[in-house]
């Protein structure tokens, strides 16, 4: 679990990234969440983007990935969900202390 300091450091690094996934009309499925689990292993941080044809609710959206990816919803701002998850074998990111 993140805590709030760690939340707005990673917030603060994704902001200069791009969505690198997108969920549209057909929702989440499997396919994708595999695919984000193997870039996020690779990135650590990424960003998704919620088309205004899906009628799901980003935060819902987010909040299922996030579970079924094994990773921590850093946070939902409008249709754009920011993913975090520490990697094995390419650790970047350092998170401040508790």
């Amino acid at each position: 679990m993140l805590t709030g300091k760690q939340k707005r450091h990673l917030r603060a690094l994704a902001h200069h990234l791009n969505p690198i996934f997108q969920v549209g009309k057909g929702g989440t499925n499997d396919h994708l969440v595999r695919h984000i689990e193997e870039a996020i292993e690779v990135r650590e941080l990424i960003k998704i983007s919620v088309l205004t044809n899906c009628s799901d609710d980003p935060r819902e959206i987010g909040a299922e990935i996030a579970e079924k990816s094994g990773c921590e919803l850093v946070q939902v701002i409008g249709k754009t969900i920011v993913l975090y998850k520490e990697s094995k074998d390419h650790k970047e990111i350092v998170l401040p202390r508790k």
